[in-house]
């Protein structure tokens, strides 16, 4: 049987869709000063211990009918592709000896951007320090694209400007500088992002990880638009006009393109329409992280997030099991945002678009302040608010007929969000304390406990009922709770009675033309499925990825079973309601793969749910 017979009868092992990524992309020429280019060796080495099949078949990259296993074929294809490292400006120096054949055709960028770790605060000497984009992937009228980091230092790495000089990739003397990619920190973000996805939050994913052993890696990521706020904000901080409109031509005509936008207008008032969308979808957004409690680091720069509203760097992305608002992450140099600062900071940045655009139309630069009250920078609240109150009202169980319903009634939600948020904001007594990562005041309430619990009350004891405020606040205490917190209050019993009467308006409300009995048993379910005790916040995934390297170590788990057991932990998170997800998602129960080892890490996840 000849070559293109077997590929007819065996299309899984065909991958020519991935010769795409060959370091090109449309970046480079729409912006030719907006990357450094960098020669890219193969290295032949390492192992693929992940793939994502699903994102894979989204993608194009494999037939949709591949099996979710590896084969050596497309093992062997992926580490040519992504097993990869820049030579770079070290190596090119030291005259490093390199074999001519594993060089790649094509340079690839590391492209420039503004970042907070550098001490120039105009984007001069930031952007990708460990990392390359391998290219675009077009596939049945999309565009994703696809980069990769743990490829090598370059000299707009943080520690390459504090040394002022070349670095040689792996060496760890200054500040991120090595230019590798660790390991565990890899598997975190395939396990975190992908179940961001699958909450409908807007996320960059995680499409391959290369182990290269020694405890390091290389992180395949992927989206329709890798682009961040802050390789456009860098010519807005610089004053360059003529780049900031390539820049912002590209990143709308690749929101079009993906069929993300559709614009009213043309020419000029083109931008400002593009800050309205761009407004409402980091309100949305932003109020999403809000009330899932994610922790995402947003920030002025524009580095920490995607520039059309989404995740992008799981570093320092944390999803917390209750309201721990107050905690803050320590990078060495300084503390992050916390979960209340997210909101104030993605306003910044809305109105940093609102002066982009002004800018881009007027071709004058006007200074940040007096976008203040724009009224594109004030619709943000109103935005930030409806999405807040749709989120909270769906986190609760109501669907979108029912969340509408209560949402005419403004005055009703918002006398429920301030009982509610009475009791989600409280914390336990004494004061911010030190964490292994950071500092945090915990939160004295889980809410999500109560979101469950009472429409499953009224479901069996009837509305005429109320629930016993003593099992009303047992039900609603968080773990993290003193001996002193435990004890009811005169002023929690109040609380709690008005907390119980409003929500049953709400039910009312959202039954419309039915009786609130009859809508429980529907809210009740998807108050289950939406605040589930399988929750994986920052600290259990710590353990979770801990506990794999360490058997993955002792050759108690193999490679193979490795992907089956991330795959295991990602789809609990399938078939959360009013979530669109791709159809290659398995949705056939899974035989359970190493199940002592699945059953310690489920252990990890309830001992740490209430956790940051």
């Amino acid at each position: 049987m000849g070559v293109k017979q077997l590929r007819k009868a065996q299309p899984n092992l065909a991958y020519d869709h991935f010769e795409q990524l060959d370091g090109r992309h449309p970046w480079m020429e729409a912006i030719p000063e907006g990357f450094v280019p960098y020669r890219v060796r193969e290295l032949r080495q390492g192992q693929i211990s992940y793939f994502n099949y699903a994102l894979g078949k989204e993608m194009g990259l494999i037939a949709s009918s591949h099996p979710t296993e590896m084969n050596p074929a497309l093992q062997n294809k992926l580490l040519q592709t992504f097993s990869i490292q820049i030579i770079n400006e070290y190596d090119e120096l030291s005259k490093k000896r390199i074999d001519p054949s594993t060089i790649k055709p094509h340079k690839y960028m590391a492209s420039r951007y503004l970042q907070l770790q550098h001490s120039n605060k105009q984007g001069k000497t930031s952007g990708d320090g460990r990392g390359i984009w391998n290219g675009t992937v077009s596939f049945r009228g999309k565009v994703w694209d696809v980069s990769s980091r743990g490829t090598g230092v370059t000299c707009l790495a943080p520690g390459s400007v504090e040394a002022n000089k070349p670095l040689k990739t792996g060496e760890g003397e200054f500040g991120y500088g090595c230019g590798l990619a660790e390991i565990d920190e890899l598997y975190g973000a395939a396990i975190l992002a992908e179940i961001m996805h699958l909450q409908g939050i807007p996320t960059e994913r995680v499409l391959c990880i290369v182990d290269l052993g020694k405890g390091f890696g290389i992180g395949v990521r992927a989206a329709p638009n890798l682009l961040r706020p802050a390789h456009l904000f860098m010519y807005l901080k610089q004053g360059r006009l003529s780049e900031l409109k390539a820049g912002t031509d590209y990143f709308i005509q690749r929101q079009i393109q993906n069929g993300k936008w559709a614009f009213k207008t043309k020419g000029p008032s083109r931008y400002e329409e593009m800050a309205e969308k761009l407004c409402q979808s980091f309100a949305e957004f932003t109020a999403t992280l809000d009330i899932d409690y994610v922790f995402a680091w947003l920030d002025w720069d524009g580095d920490n997030v995607l520039a059309d509203a989404g995740i992008i760097d799981y570093g320092s992305v944390r999803q917390f099991g209750i309201r721990h608002d107050r905690y803050r992450y320590d990078d060495v140099e300084r503390f992050s945002t916390n979960l209340n600062e997210q909101r104030l900071k993605s306003k910044l940045m809305v109105q940093v678009f609102v002066q982009m655009a002004d800018y881009l139309k007027t071709q004058k630069k006007k200074p940040l302040k007096e976008f203040a009250k724009h009224p594109t920078v004030i619709k943000f609240n109103q935005h930030f608010q409806r999405g807040r109150a749709d989120r909270l009202l769906y986190r609760m169980g109501f669907n979108e007929i029912q969340r509408n319903n209560i949402l005419k009634s403004k005055d009703l939600f918002e006398s429920f969000d301030r009982l509610f948020s009475y009791f989600e904001r409280a914390k336990i007594s004494g004061d911010e304390a030190k964490v292994a990562d950071g500092v945090n005041h915990p939160a004295l309430f889980n809410m999500r406990n109560l979101m469950k619990f009472l429409p499953k009350f009224y479901l069996e004891n009837g509305l005429e009922t109320s629930v016993p405020e003593d099992q009303f606040f047992k039900v609603m205490l968080s773990s993290f709770a003193k001996s002193k917190d435990m004890q009811i209050r005169p002023k929690h019993r109040s609380q709690i009675q008005n907390f119980q009467k409003i929500y049953k308006q709400l039910l009312e409300k959202a039954s419309a033309q039915q009786k609130p009995g009859q809508i429980l048993k529907g809210i009740s379910e998807r108050s289950l499925l939406l605040n589930k005790e399988s929750r994986i916040t920052g600290n259990a995934l710590i353990q979770i990825v801990f506990e794999i390297l360490g058997q993955l170590k002792k050759g108690q788990l193999e490679v193979k079973d490795l992907q089956k057991v991330i795959d295991q932990l990602v789809f609990d998170s399938l078939g959360l309601p009013e979530v669109e997800t791709s159809r290659y998602f398995e949705q056939k129960p899974r035989l359970l793969v190493k199940p002592d080892l699945y059953s310690k890490l489920l252990s990890f996840v309830e001992t740490h749910r209430e956790d940051i």
